[in-house]
């Protein structure tokens, strides 16, 4: 367990390339992303099936 908090420890003081806060803010990121295209999806299935349901009656 003192080798992986010591890794840890390392990384987050390490300076040379990514931080972790780049990657928080990627990571934010690709969520916001993944959030926009899901509700999109989500709509145009939505109407989709609502067309559907209105043109079977």
């Amino acid at each position: 367990m003192k080798h992986l908090v010591k890794h840890i420890h390392h990384f987050l003081l390490s300076e040379d390339g990514p931080t972790a806060v780049e990657y928080a803010v990627m990571l934010a990121l690709i969520v916001v992303v993944c959030l926009t295209a899901i509700t999109s999806i989500g709509n145009n299935a939505s109407a989709t099936f609502t067309d559907v349901a209105n043109q079977l009656g």
